[in-house]
């Protein structure tokens, strides 16, 4: 009989980001752009 070696967690965390945290992805995800050319894709990120 196969073992099973995963041990489940039966606590759940709640993770609580910091604001600065949240905004700087926010704001990269806002910059980021991808351009397909052909069969590349290129990501930009606008600063």
């Amino acid at each position: 009989m196969a073992k099973n070696y995963v041990k489940k967690n039966p606590v759940t965390t709640t993770m609580k980001p910091k604001k600065e945290v949240v905004s700087f992805l926010l704001n990269y995800s806002k910059a980021l752009h991808m351009i397909k050319v052909a069969d590349n894709s290129f990501e930009i990120i606008a600063n």
